[in-house]
């Protein structure tokens, strides 16, 4: 999915031909019905939040992660807003990591196109199923679908003349995606995706400041 707003849990970004193992070696297939073969952006995106407050929500996972939780929280202060997740696993075996998944137009009402700038060491190197093969890289040029760590400059997001975004988080990894004309995302992780196929794990919290001027 490459549009919306939506919390990424119990997983963030793909889960290679929708496979995950929990602690004990028992394999699941998680859904595959969006973007076959591989499982995408967990359940947050497509599922029912019940509102618990004003300013957060809580939903229940379904199986094979039943029984966890996850609940969001939001917070508006001046011209920024606070978003943060916590995923509790209540017992479920399965790995989990978290992360969200902001969307931002390429073009507004006015001013020049979206430019999305950072500065991170390294990126996951992606074989030809779009999935991180584990390897490391230098960071490539733009356009991006690729998963980065080891921030020196966090992500901003600018339309020249008109307005600009700009994200921190503690977040470990980010998911930068500039490949679609229409919008761009800058997605605050708590591991990339493939996760536990790779063997890195991920805190169950994760959040974020986005800040506009």
């Amino acid at each position: 999915m490459d549009w919306g707003w939506y919390a990424m849990v119990p997983w963030a970004g793909r889960v290679k031909n929708g496979m995950i193992n929990d602690k004990s070696g028992n394999e699941f297939l998680l859904p595959v019905d969006w973007e076959p073969p591989h499982a995408e952006h967990g359940y947050g995106f497509y599922s029912a939040w019940e509102k618990t407050s004003a300013t957060s929500s809580r939903l229940e996972m379904p199986a094979p992660y039943s029984p966890a939780v996850a609940e969001q929280r939001f917070e508006v202060k001046g011209n920024s807003v606070h978003w943060s997740l916590e995923y509790s696993a209540n017992g479920c075996e399965i790995p989990a990591w978290l992360g969200f998944h902001p969307w931002f137009r390429t073009q507004l009402e006015k001013g020049e196109s979206a430019i999305v700038e950072f500065e991170a060491d390294r990126m996951l190197v992606k074989g030809l199923d779009v999935m991180p093969t584990g390897e490391y890289s230098s960071p490539k040029p733009p356009p991006w679908d690729d998963a980065f760590t080891d921030f020196k400059r966090l992500p901003t997001i600018t339309w020249p003349g008109a307005a600009k975004v700009s994200v921190t988080s503690p977040a470990p990894w980010w998911v930068i995606y500039t490949e679609d004309p229409v919008g761009v995302c800058v997605e605050p992780q708590s591991a990339p995706p493939d996760a536990a196929n790779l063997g890195i794990t991920g805190e169950h919290h994760i959040e974020a400041v986005f800040t506009f001027s």
